[in-house]
């Protein structure tokens, strides 16, 4: 039986040889697989699907990477960060998963990070919880988004001065990880502006109906009201708010919006004359974003999106620095991604080696008036775009 089965592998072997060295190599090239952690499913879907148009722009940049056939999987996050993990988990120890990208939760993406510096991979998010790059950071995660403290800094400072006669500020808050990053970032800019914080509301990652909040909102009589929630529940509450005729007797702030696709499904009836705090706008004059902007319409017939833009990006960047390094090694690519600096979508963007934090622009937006558009996507004006960034040494990030 051994003499049969070794001269069988002989053969097969002999037979290998004799095809040309191009198809030996094609047979011999695993595939490379890069995962894409989506919200396909559940409450952020929307998000999601914009996200998962990202990356797969950047992947079909490159149908083989040094040399192996390169594969997307998309991996449902279902918005839930107990499903999150438990999926990253199986890819890792079923098919030898390494390199990860995307999340729409900051609690999903905290999960998964721990899992996979374990072992010695990479992952990339846009997801906005200072604890990604600050006291949770760790060798294999790096967050292309503007942290929450740099959302709430470059939205609400250039907001005070615009309004130098608003005193008072009421917020409405997400009770979650994200949520309680963006309100302690906005107490702090009130008192050290000398403003008055007259209240906040805290609601649930599955409430929808923010009637309740609003009236309290109300009946604190503010000068702005602030919302620090996204996706869906921001858009509900904006419509409410509408509604009730807030706008009438406040300013609105949405200090982290969507970008372009919520934009649109609200309309400028309700974006009209409202604050808007984005980490992307299709408009940005960069040469990478002018390129993405042309891939997009191209691709799919439309206009990048926050999402679109961000898995784009952070799917780029890591293609590119395992192009860079020559091999598939986690700890590696990671080393060459602390402090590069590339091209990206709102012009040139850089990664801070110490914790892994890309430092880029972020805008403060208004709502425009229907018949100051230009076209159907000219929903908001840019009013301001700067960098807010908390020094290294206040992160509370060490990296090993």
């Amino acid at each position: 039986m051994q003499r049969r089965t070794l001269l069988k592998a002989s053969l097969t072997a002999a037979a290998a040889l004799s095809l040309p060295l191009s198809v030996r190599s094609a047979i011999a090239a695993e595939p490379f697989t890069f995962y894409g952690l989506k919200s396909m499913s559940g409450a952020f879907a929307s998000y999601g699907k914009f996200a998962d148009m990202g990356s797969r722009l950047a992947v079909a940049q490159h149908p083989e990477i040094l040399g192996r056939p390169l594969n997307y999987k998309v991996i449902d996050t279902e918005g839930n960060a107990g499903k999150a993990v438990r999926k990253v988990q199986e890819a890792i120890q079923q098919d030898g998963a390494r390199f990860f990208q995307g999340c729409t939760l900051s609690s999903s993406a905290l999960a998964v990070a721990k899992e996979v510096d374990k072992v010695g991979g990479v992952f990339m998010t846009p997801v906005g919880a200072d604890e990604v790059t600050g006291k949770d950071c760790n060798n294999a995660t790096f967050r292309w988004s503007v942290p929450t403290y740099g959302a709430i800094r470059q939205t609400m400072v250039p907001l005070i001065k615009l309004l130098p006669d608003a005193k008072r500020w009421y917020t409405i808050t997400p009770q979650y990880v994200f949520g309680e990053a963006l309100l302690e970032g906005a107490k702090n800019v009130l008192k050290e502006n000398g403003l008055e914080h007259v209240g906040n509301s805290y609601h649930s990652l599955q409430e929808q109906e923010f009637s309740g909040y609003l009236t309290n909102a109300i009946a604190a009589k503010p000068d702005v009201l602030v919302l620090l929630n996204f996706g869906s529940q921001s858009s509900n509450t904006l419509r409410q708010a509408v509604n009730f005729g807030i706008k009438e007797r406040m300013k609105v702030l949405l200090v982290w919006s969507a970008g372009l696709d919520q934009f649109q499904e609200l309309g400028s009836d309700v974006l009209e004359g409202v604050y808007l705090g984005a980490q992307y706008w299709h408009q940005v004059d960069s040469p990478l974003n002018r390129e993405l902007v042309k891939l997009t319409q191209a691709k799919y017939g439309i206009n990048p999106t926050y999402p679109l833009a961000a898995d784009y990006i952070s799917t780029k960047v890591m293609l590119d620095s395992i192009i860079a390094t020559g091999g598939f090694d986690g700890p590696t690519v990671a080393k060459a991604m602390q402090g590069m600096s590339y091209e990206g979508p709102t012009g040139k963007e850089s990664i801070r080696a110490g914790d892994h934090q890309v430092i880029k622009d972020y805008y403060l937006m208004i709502g425009k008036a229907s018949g100051d558009m230009a076209d159907k996507d000219d929903l908001a004006k840019v009013l301001s775009a700067g960098q807010s960034f908390p020094p290294l040494e206040a992160t509370g990030c060490t990296l090993a």
